[in-house]
């Protein structure tokens, strides 16, 4: 996985972020319940912290060539979405199973946060 696709998918995750954001606080704020709606708000929240996330590893990735970089990323990325997306689903369905899936996407945020740790600590030693 190179820098540029990393930056591309950060740049994706952003517009889709702000996008789903804009229609949900306009459109759907009214169409959907409180607890649908606040769902879909923990959705759009956590997919534009590690949107940012992810931009920080893709400017690592230039700078600093490290394959630990990649998992990262691939990390935050599958992450976004199974916890996201999963979220987005379950909001705009009613279907309340997606829930089961939600966690997957936990895990991998965790993931990938320890892995940026373990390889910055790495590359800061060397």
């Amino acid at each position: 996985m190179s820098a540029r696709f990393v930056i591309f998918c950060t740049a994706l995750s952003g517009f889709i972020t702000v996008g789903l954001g804009a229609f949900a606080s306009h459109m759907l704020r009214t169409q959907l319940s409180e607890r649908l709606y606040d769902v879909l708000q923990t959705g759009i929240q956590y997919q534009m912290f590690h949107t940012l996330a992810l931009f920080g590893v893709g400017i690592l990735m230039l700078r600093q060539p490290d394959r630990g970089w990649n998992q990262t990323a691939i990390l935050f990325i599958t992450g976004m979405v199974f916890f996201s997306g999963s979220l987005y689903m379950l909001a705009l369905s009613g279907q309340h199973w997606l829930g089961a899936i939600t966690p997957v996407g936990g895990v991998l945020f965790l993931a990938g946060w320890l892995n940026l740790g373990r390889v910055a600590f790495r590359q800061l030693s060397e």
